[in-house]
């Protein structure tokens, strides 16, 4: 995942951009189903975008609470601890098994990988971070379960 936001903050942001001239939208009239809007960005906000792309972003603010009760996994059971990791490794399989199914698909259409001047070029490289993220995550996850294996064989040997 990039980015997670709430729709309680896209909307507001939306209506921000287009007060600022950086998109615009049009109602789309749906049978049976409410109006929509399709929103277009403007010269300004391409200028905007290009202008933003480029700047150094502040550090990012990390929240990972699996990382925080492996901080105190000492004090869980072993093969409670065993089974959260497991499930957890299962869930970056699901996703490494998507981004990389993603990523077969773009190096096809661009044959081998679009260049960076090309609007491809930004899901391919989003989705090659994607893969390698899920990757040394799951490789994380094997290694915490091999600790936490070798624990409770060491229990039952005692």
């Amino acid at each position: 995942m990039i980015w997670q936001a709430q729709l309680s903050q896209i909307y507001p942001e939306l209506a921000r951009l287009e007060e600022q001239g950086c998109i615009l939208h049009q109602v789309i009239a749906q049978e049976g189903r409410p109006q929509k809007k399709l929103y277009t960005m403007t010269e300004a906000g391409q200028s905007a975008l290009q202008a933003w792309v480029t700047r150094p972003p502040p550090p990012a603010r990390e929240r990972n609470e699996l990382l925080l009760k492996t901080y105190a996994i000492w004090l869980a059971d072993p093969q409670a601890a065993l089974e959260l990791f497991e499930t957890r490794e299962q869930f970056h399989a699901g996703r490494l098994a998507l981004f990389e199914q993603i990523q077969a698909s773009i190096e096809q259409e661009s044959e081998g990988g679009p260049r960076p001047d090309e609007p491809l070029f930004g899901d391919y490289a989003t989705v090659r971070r994607g893969v390698a993220y899920e990757r040394e995550y799951m490789t994380w996850c094997r290694w915490v379960i091999q600790q936490l294996e070798q624990t409770l064989t060491n229990q039952c040997q005692d």
